[in-house]
């Protein structure tokens, strides 16, 4: 079957690169595999870069390794011994000008316990949430409630704004408002859909289930570019850069790519194509030929994001957390600091420089484009440095700025899908309704998260497979 075969990636970030490895691993040396990205480099939302002379991580740093795809696929490259799970440090929450400790038990933020937010919700929310098991419940498993407005409703929304926004946001760079119940939490709604007699016993029940299961997340050594360096060499792939598809058109046997990019426009025949893109680019490049299969990728929404990375003199005291995630309405600027080095223990070292991350920017308030706001960067490098004093003042260490040796400023734009109520229905229905010998992957179907990324490239290759047989 591989002989003479012409595939398409278009997409060069994690989703397409281990599509090309799944194609390659299925259809053999001998097989045609272009991996065409509109970018200038590979990686998507995965970046590894230098700064302070400490190769860190920009984009994603972390993934979930109780679901299986990532762990297997670094294992089955060989990256293993690579892998590193977080230190023993807990985040801190942020909230009334001071810090708190992460909520605890809780799931995503929701408390399983009224004592797990007696130090962060108003005292109002706090009996909301003790009486919750008494006050009437009705749940219809047809119901499709945004995270926000369920947790609001049962538990109050202090407990929205100061648990469950802080958590959620640093994974779909969203309030938890705009995310559906279904879509990030699929296993509380699962729950609640069997009968549930109410919210708090839903969220205690699963939070029992998941304790003593070992670390949540862990990371590469050398950061994701290990990753993507390994899926490039399995793959046997040499990525076009700066390559933009323009179009497609449907043949009798396959599709025809209309490529542009560094002064050239060609048309090149293939005979299957992986979509390995976001949603919305993906339905621009399918909206002639394809428009009502288009219609509802373009209308994904996109969260806009920035990190700004901040390498610190060697020794510079930190707050003892692997990181401080802000809630909502408070008077930081950064929506969460990671405190790399106190969370990652290889990026610990007596001569190294310690490495610490602000995030900024989500759905609905993006940060300003250079072009909208000339100077911008140089703003959230302020912004990032004061915000940073301030939560190490409430934390009884020195300002930190003056040790300041290196930053970078890494801008995501529309660089995660909104997974907002009725979100993951649709592109049940996107799937159904694909045409044969073309397939989707990427953050838009199945879930943010690089496994999620990385199990859906291995979907959309098996569909794609399955069409040319």
């Amino acid at each position: 079957m591989g002989a003479r075969l012409r595939i398409a990636v278009v997409g060069g970030g994690v989703s397409g690169l281990t599509a090309a490895y799944r194609l390659r691993g299925a259809l053999g040396a001998d097989a045609q595999i272009d991996v065409l990205e509109a970018g200038e480099r590979l990686g998507g939302v995965l970046h590894t870069t230098t700064v302070g002379g400490q190769s860190v991580d920009v984009g994603a740093e972390a993934f979930i390794v109780r679901r299986p795809e990532a762990l297997g696929l670094v294992n089955e490259l060989g990256l293993g011994d690579r892998v590193v799970s977080p230190t023993g440090r807990r985040p801190s929450v942020w909230s009334g000008g001071r810090l708190h400790p992460l909520p605890a038990p809780a799931l995503m933020g929701i408390p399983a316990i009224p004592d797990a937010v007696a130090d962060l919700a108003d005292p109002a929310d706090l009996e909301l949430l003790r009486a919750e098991t008494q006050r009437p419940w009705r749940w219809d498993s047809s119901a499709d409630p945004s995270v926000g407005d369920l947790v609001a409703d049962r538990f109050g929304p202090s407990v929205v704004a100061r648990s469950v926004d802080p958590m959620l946001g640093g994974v779909y760079s969203s309030l938890a408002g705009d995310i559906g119940l279904r879509e990030a939490l699929p296993a509380l709604a699962a729950r609640l859909d069997a009968g549930a007699p109410n919210l708090t016993a839903a969220v205690s029940g699963l939070v029992a289930d998941a304790t003593g299961s070992g670390p949540v997340f862990g990371t590469l050594v050398g950061g994701y570019r290990v990753l993507l360096d390994a899926l490039r060499s399995a793959a046997a792939v040499e990525p076009e850069l700066s390559a933009y598809v323009r179009d497609l058109e449907p043949t009798t046997d396959g599709w025809t790519l209309h490529v542009g990019g560094r002064a050239r426009e060609d048309s090149r025949d293939y005979d299957g194509v992986i979509l390995a893109i976001p949603a919305w680019n993906a339905g621009h490049i399918l909206r002639r030929a394809l428009p009502d299969f288009s219609a509802p990728l373009r209308a994904v929404r996109g969260a806009s994001s920035v990190v700004v990375s901040i390498a610190l003199a060697p020794g510079t005291p930190v707050p003892d957390h692997s990181g401080v995630l802000v809630g909502t309405g408070e008077s930081l600027r950064a929506k969460a600091f990671t405190l790399s080095s106190q969370k990652w223990g290889h990026l610990s070292h007596d001569d190294a420089p310690v490495s610490v991350r602000a995030s900024f920017g989500r759905y609905g308030a993006p940060v300003p484009s250079v072009d909208d706001e000339p100077g911008v960067d140089d703003r959230l490098r302020t912004e990032a440095l004061e915000d940073l004093d301030e939560v190490c003042r409430a934390a009884g260490v020195a300002p930190v700025s003056p040790n300041v040796v290196d930053t970078y400023v890494q801008r995501w734009t529309n660089g995660l899908p909104v997974y907002g109520p009725g979100h993951l229905a649709t592109m049940a229905q996107v799937a159904a309704s694909r045409p044969r010998r073309l397939a989707l992957a990427g953050s838009s179907y199945a879930g943010v998260g690089v496994p999620a990324c990385i199990g859906q490239a291995g979907r959309a290759v098996s569909a794609l497979l399955t069409d040319l047989t």
